[in-house]
């Protein structure tokens, strides 16, 4: 069993079902009259899909539920099989531990899954939750074989049923509610209530509720649905906002008046069976279908109608292969546009819109007879059972056909809804739409449909002509003329072929098609270069400048002067007004300036930054460029973006020294490599050009070079004169220099003996500790254990602010606090044993010597510890002022901390 609901046998591997279809024949390849092409690659696959489940039950199988995805089975006398489809490999079993003489008769599965009522032949009833394994009686429903249950899918929870409804084989309904909760100690009894509200008859006589359904619909509206052998019985109220727990009486008591509204059909097969169509989970059921004696009673449901909910009703008569005797109908599913019917040994899937059988599967012998088909409303699966085996059916593409239905009832405008995404089948809806019209002489609506269609031309128009329908031909014309693309490319490469480049243009910017203009801007742009960059600045950010460069690379190196000012601007209107960031577009732009426009170029760079963020060309690729081309200057200024002082110093002073001295500057952070810098632009101004005084002027502009620092530069025949004025200068800096550090030295003497005169008054100094004073941080007694006292006034024990400080330390400390408590516990220990009697191998003189030595170690790691912990008060010292930004609660343990005051 735990690969049960997952393997399946190969489905269909023995025999084929028999599948009827409505659809158009054609070949796998053909050519219809409207155009298209009709292919198909593949087999398409069927919409009734059956498999069987991998699952060999170890006894019969006597009854089958299955809601949201939960499956319950009765197997053989006393066992019940549940599965979690979600977790197949996990089934559960129960024992129900009823008597001998009593076998299921029902199963009843509410929607959730969660709420189950078995049935017995005996006239009892059990309740199982599914999140327990108790099966527990329902004492109150004893004395009734129950036939069908309406479920309350709007108060329902996993451990209660709300107020529900119950039909018996005697024709009566009642109300009822189960909870899965124990009770209280006078009442544990699962059913809550049963009450009597209503019963049912056939001919005068009581008639067994086959099955009831309780919807809700618009506007408080209830709906109740009852059916017996050959009745279809409606019950409409409405229940107050907020009263809906008071259960149903209400809607059968607003009927007591009047005789139920309720449809009857003559032939009775002793059961029947009602089933619904609903599109969403949570909404009203849209359709219905009733198998009954004289066959299925099919429609849509409106809950607008005051009189009966069914609307659209038809009847499909039974086909004559089934035959009351053998092979009576078993049990219907619906679904959106079709009902299957269940036989004995077969399954009938027949649509709704024409009644036609369009599928019919036989199942072998070898499996038994089919006993139950029932629809899972969560996941829309199909299930059969019989004794030995179960099935399920996959519906897929359940609509893929309808539009060809509708087509043949000439509802064309639904049939274009259902094929809106397959041309060659909204082709033929117009087309037999067009003909319709055409037939009931509403000539130009016809004409506007065949405009639409890909049916011959000729045709529809001698169509048009020989009815004499000017009026319906020119509307054709006229909509097949707007429904046609004008092919632009075949034109402009006209206009191109026959030299008229400015039509070529016209029609190009008319349209503005931007692959049309990526295609002929290279040729237009050589005979028109003006005109075209116009009509791409009117494109705007349509056209992706990127793919316009190779043309303009084209241009720009053998076109005239006129085709490379044209490429210019347009390269600055992409960057200047439309800002664009490609690497490319700067690129190509620094390019253009450098070769043909260089005054530019350096006005370019200048506005682009400095940062490297607002950098959108490659500073590698304008460096080299800009050096091919002999700009220093520009060179210079890319240098100082990539942040490369020294080269950008040593280029600048082949241009100007001043442009030097602004490079120099630039390293702020570093001022090892600004005096390096300086130092350069010093030598290059005593040994290049020979200029002392410019060279003492490199003194004044950075204060981190002294005379001694340049005076290696200068020749030997330099007279002092020159120098002596920065001299005398730096001696004065020195000399003052000196002053201060003395007169530090002295305010760092007086410091000390202060801080001398402080530490022998804290020595003498004391506090005062009352009996009744209590830590700050737990609130006891203070003198219950070792404790510390702060000059501010707080007191701690000794573990409390080893506590509140902790958290608080940096790692290194609190490492350091470990190692300190490790080496304080190792020598208390050693402490400990120097008090026990020393045996015959340990002498008196090595135990007094340890004492001496344990003694001080001790007393010089609990300072080590007191230097950490109680350096500061904790409450008043910095310490607090640092954890201002912490919160309250540690971000690890903030859930935890949740999760404990919930």
């Amino acid at each position: 069993m735990s690969s049960i609901l997952d393997e399946y046998e190969d489905s269909l591997n023995s025999r084929h079902p028999v599948q009827h279809s409505s659809r158009l024949s054609a070949a796998n390849i053909g050519m219809t009259h409207s155009g298209f092409v009709n292919v198909r690659l593949e087999e398409e696959k069927p919409i009734f899909n059956k498999q069987r489940i991998d699952f060999s039950p170890p006894e019969k199988i006597n009854h089958f539920a299955v809601c949201n995805n939960q499956l319950c089975m009765s197997l053989g006398k006393d066992t019940l099989l549940r599965i979690d489809l979600a977790k197949p490999d996990r089934p559960n079993q129960v024992e129900l531990g009823r008597k001998e003489d009593s076998r299921v008769h029902k199963l009843f599965l509410d929607p959730t899954g969660s709420h189950l009522v078995i049935s017995l032949s005996t006239s009892e009833c059990l309740y199982l939750n599914r999140n327990t394994q108790k099966v527990r009686s329902l004492s109150r429903w004893r004395g009734h074989l129950i036939e069908s249950v309406g479920w309350n899918k709007l108060l329902r929870t996993e451990t209660n049923t709300g107020p529900i409804l119950v039909g018996t084989s005697q024709g009566i309904i009642f109300e009822a509610e189960i909870s899965a909760s124990e009770g209280s100690l006078f009442n544990t009894n699962p059913d809550q209530y049963f009450k009597q509200v209503h019963s049912l008859e056939e001919d005068g006589r009581p008639a067994p509720v086959c099955c009831i359904e309780v919807e809700r619909g618009p506007e408080s509206k209830v709906v109740i649905i009852a059916t017996t052998r050959k009745r279809l019985f409606q019950f409409v109220g409405r229940v107050a906002e907020g009263s809906e727990q008071q259960g149903f009486s209400a809607i059968f008591s607003q009927n007591q008046e009047l005789l139920p509204s309720f449809q009857e059909f003559p032939f009775n097969m002793g059961y029947s069976e009602i089933t619904f169509y609903t599109p969403k989970l949570r909404s009203c059921p849209k359709a219905f279908a009733w198998m009954m004696g004289n066959g299925v009673l099919y429609g849509q449901l409106d809950y607008v109608k005051l009189d009966s909910l069914l609307s659209d009703v038809q009847v499909w008569d039974y086909t004559p292969d089934i035959d009351f005797s053998f092979n009576k109908p078993i049990s219907i599913v619906l679904t959106q546009f079709h009902f299957l019917l269940l036989l004995p040994d077969r399954v009938k899937a027949i649509c709704t819109l024409n009644g036609q059988v369009v599928y019919e599967d036989v199942f072998p012998d070898k499996f038994g007879t089919l006993k139950k088909m029932i629809k899972d409303p969560a996941g829309g699966l199909v299930w059969i059972y019989t004794e030995k085996a179960v099935f399920r059916y996959h519906i897929q593409r359940e609509a893929r056909d309808v539009w060809q239905m509708y087509m043949s009832m000439n509802k064309f405008d639904l049939a274009k809804e259902y094929c809106r995404d397959r041309p060659e089948c909204m082709d033929m809806v117009l087309a037999k739409e067009a003909e319709h019209c055409f037939q009931d002489k509403r000539y130009l609506e016809s004409a506007k449909c065949y405009a639409l269609t890909q049916n011959y031309f000729e045709e529809i128009a001698l169509k048009f002509i020989e009815a004499k329908q000017e009026e319906a031909l020119k509307e054709f014309l006229l909509k097949k003329l707007n429904n046609l693309k004008q092919d632009y490319e075949r034109v402009i490469s006209h206009h191109c072929q026959h030299d008229d480049y400015s039509a070529a243009l016209e029609v190009l910017s008319k349209h503005c098609d931007e692959k049309l203009f990526y295609k002929f801007s290279p040729i237009l742009m050589q005979h028109i270069p003006k005109k075209v960059v116009d009509a791409w600045i009117q494109m705007g950010s349509r056209l992706e400048p990127k793919k316009l460069i190779p043309a303009l690379v084209n241009y720009s190196q053998m076109g005239s002067t006129q085709q490379v000012n044209e490429t210019i601007r347009y390269m600055e209107f992409c960057v200047y007004q439309l800002t664009v960031t490609e690497e490319a577009i700067h690129n190509y732009l620094l390019s253009l300036y450098a070769k043909y426009k260089p005054d530019s170029l350096l006005w370019y760079l200048e506005q682009a930054g400095s940062h490297l963020s607002d950098i959108h060309y490659d500073l590698k690729y304008a460096l080299r460029l800009c050096a091919e081309h002999g700009y220093l200057q520009a060179c210079v200024l890319v240098y100082k973006i990539m942040e490369l002082y020294e080269e950008a110093v040593d280029l600048a002073l082949q241009v100007d020294v001043d442009l030097a001295k602004t490079c120099a500057d630039l390293p702020e952070d570093d001022e090892e490599l600004r005096k390096k810098l300086w130092l350069k632009i010093a030598c290059h101004v005593v040994q290049e050009e020979k200029d002392v005084k410019k060279a003492m002027n490199c003194l004044s502009s950075c204060n981190l070079l002294k005379i001694e620092d340049i005076l290696p530069f200068f020749p030997d025949f330099v007279t002092i004169d020159h120098f002596k004025e920065a001299i005398c200068s730096s001696l004065e800096e020195y000399n003052q220099h000196i002053d201060e550090l003395k007169q530090e030295m002295e305010e760092a003497t007086e410091s000390a003996k202060r801080i001398r005169e402080d530490i022998q008054e804290m020595r003498n100094k004391y506090g005062v500790v009352e009996n009744q004073e209590k830590c700050a941080a737990c609130d006891f007694p203070l003198l219950n254990r070792p404790f510390y006292l702060f000059l501010c006034g707080h007191m701690f024990h000794y573990d409390c602010l080893f506590l509140e400080v902790t958290p608080h330390l940096s790692t290194y400390k609190q490492t350091k606090l470990d190692e300190l408590q490790k080496k304080l516990a190792a020598a208390t220990q050693t402490s400990k044993s120097r008090h026990r009697p020393a045996t015959k191998e340990e002498g008196g003189d090595t135990a007094s010597l340890g004492k001496g030595s344990a003694g001080v170690s001790r007393e010089q790691i609990k300072s080590d510890i007191d230097d950490i912990i109680a350096c500061e008060c904790v409450y008043c010292g910095e310490l607090m002022i640092k954890s201002i930004d912490k919160p309250f609660i540690d971000p690890q343990k903030f859930e935890e901390e949740k999760s404990s005051w919930l």
